[in-house]
């Protein structure tokens, strides 16, 4: 018999506001994050968390607070059996989509048959010991692939592709625009599970990094944010940000467009997605959601780092025999703005179908957890919209993209 992988659910926490003293859930231990979003999942769904044959973990950090196999701590603080495996993996931003891929990926080979797909990260908490920092312990192997910031990284990519500022805020404001629509229409209380303090008292329930007040005009207003970092120099290659980028693109004028209205927001959270086999499913009355049809990674240039997600999306359609106008909805991770611009030049999507509630600029980009979510968050539309497939896409740092297929049931 074909094997499938079914997701039986989705869920995520709400996204708090990553800065200590300011986010809800900047004060919680992000282990307490995910353990209760896995709490969550297996309330609303009931299946036992005893047949449960691992939970797969992104996470971008790795460090302080995310070290020590995060994914098997939050098991464990749930209060799940000790018999439940938990392990994290780090493929930057596409962490939480790649946890999914390969708890898929486990389902479809017949090597398990329930597992769990997840993300989490602490975006208000430094790692304490200051290794997590860009680049801080492998500078020394980037002499052959320079790398810079993801900031200098966008405004080169809306650099060479002659995106304007005002393109930019655009998408921007559209972001916030459709984040506060739906919002207030609640669309997203679905797949919220609250998160609660060590009291029981109730921490959060519903996003804060949204700005439903942005205008055109505001965004105008405010300073491009990584004009400075151009100046910066790595100790082992001697050469400022700004020289590393011409060595590599050295007929573009580096015109910087990006800023805090523009980019994706820094924030705390945690996303899980409960997949299954038909067997397991049926044998105990689960009813799924949708299938995983395909997912695909890529890779490009990793000074550009972040063009991806265009090559990501069309190696997974060519996998799954599908072609761009087949997707009903997408969900692009609105890592900076000119990200989306270029993943509509890469694959002729149709805006009115991208991130149709919004994205991480509105909403906030908690690293390892963003791709879970987004997972969620297009099944959710998907039922809402009576449509039936949809695509997740997103950059992440070394030059990489993750891309997935889900089709509803």
């Amino acid at each position: 018999m074909e094997r499938e992988a079914w997701i039986l659910e989705a869920v995520r926490s709400p996204r708090g506001i990553g800065k200590k003293g300011k986010g809800s859930l900047a004060h919680l231990h992000p282990q307490r994050v995910l353990a209760q979003v896995l709490e969550g999942l297996r309330e609303r769904v009931g299946f036992d968390p005893a047949d449960v044959e691992d939970v797969v973990c992104g996470n971008g950090s790795h460090a302080g607070d995310a070290a020590h196999d995060i994914g098997r701590m939050a098991v464990l603080d749930a209060d799940w059996p000790i018999s439940v495996p938990g392990v994290t993996l780090n493929r930057f931003c596409g962490s939480g989509q790649q946890a999914v891929t390969f708890a898929a990926m486990g389902v479809l080979a017949g090597h398990q048959d329930l597992v769990i797909g997840c993300g989490v990260e602490a975006m208000s908490r430094p790692a304490r010991n200051g290794t997590d920092g860009f680049h801080a312990n492998n500078e020394h192997l980037l002499a052959t692939h320079p790398q810079v910031p993801q900031g200098l990284s966008a405004d080169l990519i809306a650099s060479l592709d002659g995106a304007s500022r005002e393109e930019c805020d655009r998408v921007g404001l559209t972001s916030q625009q459709r984040t506060a629509a739906a919002q207030k229409a609640g669309y997203f209380d679905r797949s919220l599970i609250p998160i609660h303090n060590d009291d029981g008292s109730l921490a959060l329930d519903r996003d804060e990094y949204p700005r439903p007040e942005t205008t055109l005009e505001g965004l105008g207003q405010l300073n491009p944010s990584f004009p400075k970092m151009t100046g910066f120099s790595f100790e082992q290659s001697k050469k400022t940000m700004l020289e590393l980028i011409a060595q590599k693109y050295p007929d573009v004028k580096l015109e910087h467009v990006h800023h805090a209205g523009n980019s994706s927001g820094v924030v705390d959270g945690a996303g899980a997605v409960l997949l299954a086999s038909p067997d397991y499913a049926k044998a105990h009355g689960l009813k799924p959601r949708a299938r995983i049809v395909m997912s695909a990674v890529a890779a490009e240039e990793p000074l550009i780092m972040l063009t991806a997600p265009g090559p990501a999306a069309k190696k997974c359609l060519a996998k799954a025999g599908m072609e761009i106008g087949d997707i009903d909805l997408f969900e692009v991770n609105e890592a900076f703005a000119s990200v989306v611009l270029r993943f509509f030049r890469d694959t002729g999507a149709d805006p009115e179908k991208v991130n149709v509630n919004g994205g991480a600029i509105a909403l906030g980009h908690p690293i390892g957890a963003t791709g879970a979510m987004l997972i969620g968050t297009v099944v959710d539309e998907l039922e809402r919209r009576d449509l039936s497939t949809g695509l997740v896409a997103m950059c992440t740092g070394g030059g990489m993209g993750t891309a997935t297929i889900v089709e509803r049931i």
